[in-house]
Order: structure tokens, then sequence, then C-alpha cells
């Protein structure tokens, strides 16, 4: 190989690296952001409802997953906070845009007189961002941060959010598949049961 040909073969395998460095990376979420500085002053305008603890084990699937309660700041058991079944778990994370069109209404539904217990699950988000923006929705449902991924990989968490999970009093937990997003609060009372 002459001289002309390395050089010219180094300088497309630079080429490529180049290229594959800058190459968009489909639709992965931002990275987590940073909380603001005081954390405390969000979550006292937030004002969410504590988290429910259960006397019983609650979701085998869900036993031994700590996650962080919004209200109070303090680490819960997953399973022992949906343990009181059934309970509508609602996934959702600060940069999904229709987790933002959803919340308000899950609030909505949460408020009605015979409704099951709604409680949120924030993933991908910081502490802050995720009490800010339950407050600028005013949404106070109780609801917990998967601060490592633990819950969603628990939860087998699909591709896409928002999700929401159906946890009955025997422990079973069900993704909600139909509909994936609730448009309507009939669309709730089907998926929960009460339609």
């Amino acid at each position: 190989m002459t001289n002309a040909a390395r050089w010219s073969l180094a300088g497309l395998v630079l080429v490529v690296a180049a290229v594959i460095a800058i190459w968009p990376r489909g639709e992965d979420p931002p990275a987590e952001p940073p909380d603001t500085p005081d954390v405390a002053a969000v979550r006292a305008e937030a004002a969410l409802e504590p988290c429910p603890s259960g006397d019983r084990p609650g979701p085998a699937t869900l036993a031994g997953v700590e996650v962080g309660c919004l209200a109070d700041g303090s680490t819960v058991d997953l399973a022992r906070t949906l343990a009181r079944g059934p309970v509508l778990v609602n996934v959702w994370a600060t940069w999904c845009q229709p987790c933002r069109e959803e919340l308000p209404l899950l609030a909505e539904y949460a408020a009605e007189k015979n409704a099951i217990p709604v409680v949120g699950v924030a993933v991908q988000s910081g502490e802050g961002d995720a009490l800010g923006l339950l407050d600028e929705l005013g949404v106070a449902l109780p609801t917990v941060l998967d601060r490592d991924g633990a819950a969603s990989r628990a939860l087998r968490l699909p591709r896409g959010l928002p999700a929401s999970y159906l946890v009955q009093a025997d422990g079973t937990v069900a993704l909600v598949d139909n509909p994936r997003l609730f448009r309507t609060l009939e669309e709730i009372r089907q998926a929960v049961g009460q339609g």
C-alpha cells in the first residue's frame, strides 16, 4: 500500500468517526436536570398529598423498590405505597408533553366521590422540576420520584410516556394499554372498571 493510499484511508476513518460522533441518536429523554436550589420552597408551593402507606406488603413485583415521596422528601417502599389497591398508578416525566395534558385529568378523576386512589410516579426528572410542574398544573396527587430507575425496571415501563398501571388489591399489576393516553374522565373510569 502506498503512502497516499494510507493517508487516504486514515482520512476516511477520521471522517467516518466524526459522522458517527455527531449523528442524531433518536428520541432519548434529556439528561436528568439539576434540582432547583431550594427544593423545600418548591415542595411547600406544590402542597402535594402525602404518599400513602399500606400495612400490607403490596405487589411482590415492586417489593424493595425504594422511591422518594415528593410531598416530604422521605424514602418510601413503592410496594407498600400501593398496597391499599385498587390503585391507578400514572408514570410521567417533566419533558413529556402528553403527560402535562393527562395529569390534570387524573387529578380531576381522583377528586370524584367514587374514584380509586391515583398515585403518580415521576421518572427521568429532577425533584425540583417534578414538584414545579405539579405546582404549575395545579395537581396535588400523591407522587413518588423514581430516583434511580428501579421503579421503571420493576414496572417494565414501556417505551413512551405516559404509562398507567392498575394495581389490584391482590397485588397484581397490569399496564393500561387501551387507551395508553387518557383524554376523558370516562376513559379513566372504564380503565379502572367503573365505566
